[in-house]
């Protein structure tokens, strides 16, 4: 499975979990029951750093959200910011640029054009943030 696809499969699993509040690890067997396929451990680390993190990368995305109310954010663009801010702080293997271009393509699929314009806004203000990111480069193809 490649990385794009475990991305996918996360971002549906937390998406989903916006609906509820089952902890992440009930939300990841009843995915895996009901669609009888196995999350990849790239997938599983996603839902769970955003799950653990969750409080951190709403901070984030508020602060770079100027003039909007979390409330307003759809739910699609929400979720994709939250993976993206999550590999964006904590994955410094993955390049700046995958992870933010990802997050957009997740919100086009999933929502529209204006979800993935404010998420693209949103993201490239958090990467520009002094000492907001791990230690990343955009060097490297692993993503």
């Amino acid at each position: 499975m490649t990385r794009h696809e475990s991305r996918e499969q996360a971002f549906l699993l937390l998406f989903a979990q916006n609906f509820g509040e089952d902890p992440a690890a009930d939300v990841i067997a009843a995915a895996e029951e009901a669609r009888q396929v196995k999350l990849s451990d790239f997938a599983r680390s996603l839902v769970d750093g955003v799950y653990e993190h969750k409080a951190e990368l709403d901070e984030k995305i508020k602060a770079h959200s100027s003039n909007w109310n979390m409330d307003r954010i759809s739910r699609v663009a929400l979720t994709a910011m939250r993976l993206a801010a999550f590999e964006l702080m904590f994955l410094p293997d993955i390049p700046v640029s995958v992870s933010i271009n990802e997050a957009v393509e997740i919100a086009k699929r999933y929502g529209g054009e204006e979800d993935a314009s404010f998420l693209n806004g949103v993201l490239g203000g958090l990467s520009r943030e002094p000492g907001a990111l791990c230690a990343k480069t955009d060097a490297g193809t692993d993503a």
